[in-house]
């Protein structure tokens, strides 16, 4: 399938979206960055029931790579790592990428740092709002107690109005040196501001500075009962993925050649992955905690994935093949709350239950979540065939 001619531009979806309207209508002299939303939607691909599907088929088919593949789409108890843990630091990676061509465009456009610092902060409030009720629908009007505060939506936007303001006022090594500063802050604060009761440097699930925090501080609802990954201290290492996103951006957007770019985003790759590892010696890598060595792992494999992708789909020219992630990187947003309000699995099981019956009940909801996979990718490609991309 080929790429419509209207859709040539680095647009910005939910993660950091162009500043102007619901439908997408790119200028026609703006050259598109394909790559990024093919990486969106790799990444949504996981979140959209593809992973949901190989997780299902772990212990069924009796081939240890699958079943490996199924344990990297779960999250570890505690300290750890998978491959899931990847998922959502990406997006907030891809929302700095995507970031940079959004300003930018609105520079060139003549917009103000004050507007565009309204324009940000607007859609920060905005996905914070839509992330409130996506995290506790139905929503418990009458029981605030119980609504959770914390959301991925909001994360994102609260991540992307930060990176926007330093990316505005700060150059690359300055934004570096933020972004080193926060993550060296908050590991010292998990090991040296004592918690009552545990004392300092409890980096246990019960004990954790970050928990004592979300407890005290954090009304409502907490996801994990005793804290909330996506509470409030958390918010200062995740952000720093975003501002990490707008090196990378920033590399892509310069004027070098492609073999430039593509050695600067492998070294960034290597050397954050490197330290990651390094700082686990001490500060484990931990998603519940948002440690600093597991941000910094996950950034340096963020620009290992950005380097693959656009040098495979923008410098190679390899791209029929993307077009599948393509057309999930487009409606991000939208297939994102779909799945909340939309039963893909029952409407599968109507459709397509005379069709795998026959078989083993164990693999029934397998092909369940497969046939409802299929089904979200069907909607989002005649939503492309129609042009209708939902933005923020």
């Amino acid at each position: 399938m080929t790429q419509p001619n209207n859709l040539k531009e680095s647009s910005l979806d939910v993660i950091s979206e162009d500043f102007s309207s619901a439908t997408y209508q790119p200028p026609k002299s703006s050259k598109r960055l394909l790559s990024l939303d093919a990486l969106r939607g790799f990444d949504m691909l996981l979140i959209a029931g593809g992973g949901t599907f190989l997780v299902l088929l772990k212990d069924k088919t009796g081939i240890g790579a699958v079943d490996w593949f199924a344990d990297q789409l779960t999250h570890p108890t505690w300290d750890g790592f998978t491959f899931y843990d990847f998922i959502f630091p990406l997006f907030l990676f891809i929302a700095g990428v995507s970031l940079i061509f959004s300003l930018n465009k609105g520079r060139t456009l003549g917009l103000s740092k004050n507007t565009l610092y309204q324009k940000t902060f607007t859609r920060m409030l905005v996905l914070i709002c839509l992330g409130i009720v996506f995290k506790n629908s139905p929503i418990p009007f009458f029981e605030p107690s119980q609504i959770r505060l914390g959301s991925v939506l909001g994360r994102i936007g609260l991540a992307s109005f930060v990176a926007t303001v330093l990316y505005l006022n700060f150059n690359t090594i300055q934004r570096l040196g933020w972004a080193m500063g926060i993550l060296l802050t908050y590991y010292a604060a998990l090991f040296l501001i004592p918690v009552p009761g545990y004392g300092a440097g409890d980096l246990s699930f019960e004990g954790n500075l970050v928990g004592w925090f979300d407890r005290t501080f954090l009304p409502g609802r907490l996801l994990q009962g005793t804290y909330d990954e996506l509470g409030i201290l958390t918010q200062f290492p995740a952000m720093c993925l975003t501002i990490f996103g707008t090196i990378a951006g920033e590399i892509l957007a310069k004027g070098w050649n492609d073999q430039q770019k593509i050695k600067v985003l492998a070294l960034a790759g290597v050397a954050g992955i490197g330290l990651g590892l390094l700082w686990d010696l001490h500060l484990p890598i931990n998603k519940h905690l948002w440690s600093s060595s597991f941000i910094m792992l996950t950034a340096g494999m963020a620009f290992i994935f950005v380097m693959v992708f656009y040098t495979v789909i923008d410098v190679w020219k390899i791209r029929k093949w993307a077009f599948f992630f393509q057309v999930i990187g487009l409606n991000s947003l939208t297939i994102y709350f779909a799945y909340s309000f939309i039963n893909f699995n029952y409407t599968s099981r109507k459709l397509f239950f005379g069709l795998y019956s026959p078989l083993p009940e164990e693999w029934h909801r397998v092909f369940e979540a497969f046939g409802a996979f299929l089904l979200v990718w069907l909607f989002l490609y005649i939503l492309y065939r129609l042009k209708i991309f939902v933005k923020v």
